[in-house]
């Protein structure tokens, strides 16, 4: 990936969705893309719903960094209003622990077991 722009980082990504939004979800995110005039190759094992973007980009760029955020939220939240979720396989961070209420309800507390 880095060999698509020399000097750039990588922020990879992922979001799973049923398969049959998938087509939608990845022309979708394609069109974001080049709306937000970023660089980043999707890919994907697709027979689960699952891909990868790997966003190129200029980290000490604030403006393309941005751009880049916004581009996360709004695959995230694609995949979401698609009856996917926020992640494949890459897991829950600290980046993507905002969306989880969204995904799977308010957090619940639950008594302590003695």
């Amino acid at each position: 990936m880095k060999a698509l722009r020399p000097g750039a980082g990588v922020v990879a990504t992922d979001v799973c969705v049923p398969i049959s939004r998938l087509a939608d979800c990845v022309t979708e995110t394609e069109d974001d893309l080049k709306r937000l005039n970023l660089l980043s190759p999707i890919v994907g094992h697709v027979g689960d719903g699952n891909f990868h973007c790997s966003l190129v980009c200029d980290v000490d760029n604030r403006d393309e960094m941005a751009r880049g955020e916004d581009f996360m939220h709004r695959l995230v939240e694609r995949a979401q209003a698609m009856g996917g979720t926020c992640t494949g396989e890459h897991g829950i961070g600290q980046g993507k622990q905002k969306y989880l209420e969204a995904e799977l309800g308010p957090r619940r507390s639950t008594p302590c077991a003695r």
